[in-house]
């Protein structure tokens, strides 16, 4: 009799423990723990920027579609749309854009979860300027180096951040005037790195 209820014992805790097991794996492989990109993976990713308040309103759109070459290195293309409203001078300006990028994930933290990037972007544009004397159409290039990162809260969803635009050229060529180019570059990065709020998701495949 003894035998027999140490076996049945030593069945049914053998069987509570593998399906704690069980358990424990099919949550690990359903958390953000452990996340790690490979080649072949793709995500679409859309970010926002909005800036309200005062005498201007501005908010972009930018959605992307990524491929990873490696675990690290991924490419894709993205379209973007801005548009500019200032109430002093009554001028609203309309932006359209398409363009290519390239991203490198520098850091991983907290189990994988985190993970920082750079990003370099190519991208042509689209632009319109209406004002009370009448409206203006131009062409634009630009090019940017941002820094940013992905917190992810799923497996497959993340939250994006971009943190600070560290290069950027614009070239405006206008249908009536003179063409205009500008260059900017913020060495000083993390003097206020929430200074321009942009924000989005990104979803992994």
């Amino acid at each position: 009799m003894k035998t027999k209820l140490s076996i049945i014992l030593g069945l049914f805790t053998f069987y509570f423990v593998n399906a704690q097991q069980e358990d424990q794996v099919y949550s690990e492989m359903n958390s953000a723990k452990g996340i790690t990109f490979a080649h072949g993976d793709m995500f679409i990713e859309g970010a926002l920027q909005i800036s309200t308040g005062g005498d201007r309103d501005y908010y972009a759109f930018n959605p992307k579609f990524g491929y990873f070459l490696n675990d690290k290195f991924a490419v894709g293309g993205q379209i973007s749309f801005s548009s500019d409203k200032d109430e002093l001078t009554d001028t609203k300006t309309n932006i359209f854009g398409i363009g290519g990028f390239a991203r490198y994930y520098l850091l991983e933290l907290d189990k994988k979860r985190f993970k920082a990037y750079g990003e370099v972007g190519l991208g042509y544009g689209r632009n319109k300027v209406e004002d009370p004397t009448g409206s203006d159409d131009s062409n634009s290039l630009t090019a940017d180096i941002n820094v940013g990162l992905n917190y992810f809260i799923t497996k497959n969803i993340a939250v994006t951040f971009v943190l600070a635009n560290v290069l950027s050229y614009n070239s405006v060529s206008p249908e009536n005037g003179p063409s205009s180019n500008t260059f900017e570059l913020n060495i000083n990065l993390f003097e206020n790195i929430f200074d321009q709020p942009k924000f989005g998701l990104l979803y992994r495949f």
